[in-house]
């Protein structure tokens, strides 16, 4: 009989080797702060020793990224995720969750009001004054997160070419894929959402619209609002549907989740859901990993920030790899600890501002080292704190989605016209 989520954490052992892999212990040293040190707190929660009001409980929560850098190191297979999940649910249960957490999801997710609130955000960026604003003054932080969601100048015209192919991809693609277009990769990412179906179209896919879908209910599972995150799983299982086609996604995060739905609806529909997901760069680089078609010569220094994500919750890690691999001239700068996390966690770069600067700042340094001219990675939120960490640090590079330098290789091989 399954604990909701707590079972997960059964096989811890205490070893400690999830110390170094956890961004938090590293910058406080705390082991309440360590996955080590939750999980003993999560196991008192659950056998009813620890008050869901205990303040060392709560704070120690609260703090911890949800990055699951520590499963990937665990030799026991504790799955801290599904654990702490649990708990938070159990807690938000009894005390409900904040009031500015409450606001932000209802900003961001909510159909209606969030489309309202990124149209506003978008007639923003147009301005060019968060750009303007992304190094100095009190806002300087939020402004440099929007900046960070701009695609880039040229995209107008590579609109044009773009109808062409999709015109092309809808009578010669031999293959189906079901795009998943999220809350803020909808509101703020349309270009990565474009860059994917075009790239998708010269790799054999064509990416197909499917009316109807929601949020992918990350954020709330992320804030203990597990009920809240089954209502938007069946939705979008509903909406997908009972097919075998892959469900394309270029969100992190989301993909996470969705290729959670199993566990969390606990049936069998959501299980062949989840086994239907994949990020954009598992379909480009193709079962066999080949790799995606080949485009034009891009001279440009990439430091890659793998999303966590995307490499410890979902273990993909040579996909994105094979994209860049594709792209002749772009050379990938070796960044040390490029595989911690950057801070953003969802909702956490709001909640819990003073941890999650101290988590980025130490990643700044590392890349500020490095030099590259692109900083790539393939999660929203990621893409917006280090493009905000980079513009505060006044450190020129861009961020973008690995997805957009394919589709920048295919624009100047002319894969388009």
């Amino acid at each position: 009989m399954t604990r909701g989520g707590f079972e997960g954490l059964d096989a811890c052992v205490h070893c400690g080797f999830c110390l170094q892999a956890c961004p938090t212990f590293l910058a406080t040293g705390d082991e309440s702060d360590s996955p080590r040190g939750r999980i003993e707190l999560m196991r008192g929660l659950e056998r009813g020793d620890i008050a869901v009001t205990d303040r060392a409980l709560l704070y120690h929560l609260d703090r911890c990224l949800g990055c699951r850098g520590c499963e990937p190191v665990c030799p026991s297979g504790v799955q801290y995720g599904r654990g702490l999940e649990a708990a938070r649910d159990r807690i938000t249960a009894a005390r409900g969750v904040s009031r500015l957490t409450r606001l932000a999801l209802w900003t961001l997710t909510t159909p209606g009001v969030s489309g309202f609130v990124y149209r506003l955000a978008r007639l923003l960026r147009a301005t060019g004054l968060p750009r303007l604003f992304a190094g100095w003054g009190r806002f300087r932080f939020g402004m440099g997160m929007l900046a960070a969601t701009k695609g880039a100048e040229r995209r107008e015209k590579a609109r044009k070419g773009a109808a062409m192919n999709r015109a092309f991809t809808r009578s010669h693609a031999p293959l189906r894929a079901f795009l998943f277009r999220g809350c803020v990769m909808e509101g703020l990412f349309q270009h990565v959402h474009e860059a994917t179906q075009r790239t998708l179209g010269v790799n054999g896919f064509q990416a197909v619209e499917v009316p109807g879908q929601v949020c992918c209910g990350a954020l709330h599972a992320h804030a203990g609002l597990l009920d809240a995150a089954r209502a938007l799983a069946r939705t979008n299982v509903n909406a997908f549907g009972d097919g075998e086609e892959p469900i394309v996604v270029n969100s992190a995060g989301c993909g996470a989740l969705m290729k959670e739905y199993g566990h969390l609806l606990g049936d069998a529909r959501g299980e062949r859901f989840g086994r239907r997901v994949r990020d954009v760069t598992e379909l480009l680089a193709g079962d066999t990993m080949k790799g995606p078609v080949a485009g034009a010569p891009l001279d440009l220094h990439v430091a890659y920030d793998p999303p966590c994500h995307l490499l410890h919750a979902q273990g993909v890690a040579v996909p994105p790899l094979k994209l860049f691999a594709a792209i002749p001239l772009l050379e990938l700068v070796p960044v040390p600890g490029a595989a911690e996390c950057c801070g953003s966690a969802g909702l956490f770069t709001l909640l819990e501002p003073e941890m999650s600067r101290d988590v980025l700042n130490a990643k700044l340094e590392r890349i500020r080292a490095a030099a590259p001219q692109v900083v790539a990675t393939g999660n929203p939120g990621c893409l917006m704190q280090l493009g905000a960490g980079l513009a505060a640090a006044g450190f020129n590079a861009r961020v973008r989605h690995p997805v957009e330098l394919l589709d920048d290789s295919y624009r100047v091989a002319g894969r388009y016209e």
